[in-house]
């Protein structure tokens, strides 16, 4: 299990003052925006309870061509062409539209990184809350004319006290990564491991990611995490776990940016939310930039980056709808007929191609050729 990393001792020394921008979360979507920032002469501070790349909570996988789009292919680890979907009576194959790839975290994290560093700062620090426009962290006071939650689904910036699980609407995965080898990427939907939910088995360069996700956050998931990689034939060694957000939240609220996890943008029904904290990073950084070079006001960004937000809650209804369907199929025996019925590959590339059509890669194309961030000049001697 990851170890808090906020400096200690010597090294803890107070962290206090005043930025342009203040994103507080340095996973994909903290990151995603910190790249966009890159190009600007903003003063940049990123803050986070872990080092970067320090805590994975997720099987780590995403459309390839994402992967492509951001210049994350070295951290990518195995690609698949197919999903391996199993019932309790049966297994189906899907060949996919398009690529999946699992990578490496810390890799991951790392790339995206070196796409900011040299613009925007991070330092350790534990986020405690906020009053207005000064967040408030284990180390000091921090304050901005523009600043993001990009912490989870805890969502520490909004006003008011939030709901907390298992209360609130979310789901909760856990799984092991084994060191072992597979070939394929792999989901049960199998009440014999969870009943509203799914199981998976991810593989990536010598470790399976298994795991199994309930949509009922009352629901236990480690005595069917247990049996899923006994079925597997792996032990059951290297634990992670994580809440999941499935509902769309605002995206602002009280002047504050929110994104990925803190706004709802993980989607329901497949619990993937990498994909969406790089579209909506990136949308939201777009807006940032735009604020800090004079185009816009923060007003004006809040509305558009609300809107963009709000413009996919059809998208995510839909998913949701989907999402209650699953579990809801009884008796069992029906569970086979129901797979087989979405099964034809016409019909796989449909609904694969609307499901990546609502965080589309070419997002990421828009502005590429912006123009590169001002070189600041060197400080007299």
């Amino acid at each position: 299990m990851p170890v808090r990393a906020t400096k200690r001792g010597d090294a803890r020394t107070p962290l206090h003052g005043e930025w342009d921008v203040l994103i507080c979360g340095a996973s994909f979507a903290g990151l995603t925006i910190a790249r966009e920032l890159a190009r600007t002469d903003a003063r940049v501070l990123m803050i986070d309870r872990y080092e970067i790349g320090e805590r994975q909570t997720s099987a780590c996988a995403a459309p390839t061509t994402w992967l492509e789009q951001l210049g994350l292919m070295d951290a990518v680890q195995q690609t698949f062409g197919e999903l391996v979907v199993h019932v309790p009576d049966r297994t189906f194959r899907w060949p996919l539209p398009f690529t999946f790839s699992t990578f490496d975290y810390r890799r991951i994290c790392a790339l995206l990184r070196e796409q900011s560093e040299g613009s925007a700062v991070f330092e350790t620090a534990k986020v405690e809350g906020r009053t207005g426009f000064t967040v408030h962290t284990d180390r000091g006071d921090l304050s901005a004319p523009l600043i993001v939650d990009a912490l989870g689904w805890r969502r520490i910036l909004g006003a008011g006290a939030n709901v907390q699980p298992p209360n609130a609407r979310l789901s909760r995965g856990l799984e092991v990564h084994p060191h072992a080898n597979g070939n394929d990427l792999e989901l049960w939907i199998d009440p014999k491991y969870v009943r509203r939910g799914y199981s998976w088995s991810f593989p990536a360069d010598g470790e399976l990611r298994v795991g199994v996700g309930s949509f009922d956050p009352h629901d236990h998931v480690k005595e069917p995490t247990l049996q899923l990689a006994s079925d597997v034939g792996v032990p059951a060694e290297r634990w992670q776990g994580n809440w999941i957000p499935h509902q769309l939240r605002p995206a602002t609220e009280d002047g504050i940016f929110f994104v990925g996890d803190s706004a709802g943008h993980c989607l329901p029904t497949t619990a993937e939310g990498i994909r969406p904290a790089f579209y909506f990073g990136l949308a939201l950084g777009r807006e940032l930039v735009d604020v800090v070079d004079g185009r816009q006001t923060r007003g004006q960004a809040l509305a558009r980056y609300g809107a963009f937000s709000d413009d996919h809650l059809w998208q995510y209804r839909w998913l949701l709808r989907v999402q209650n369907w699953v579990g809801r199929i009884t008796p069992t025996r029906l569970l086979s007929p129901a797979i087989r019925a979405i099964s034809p590959p016409g019909l796989v590339r449909w609904a694969f191609g609307n499901y990546r059509d609502i965080c589309p890669p070419e997002f990421a194309l828009e502005r590429r050729s912006a123009p590169a961030r001002p070189v600041r000049p060197a400080a007299a001697a």
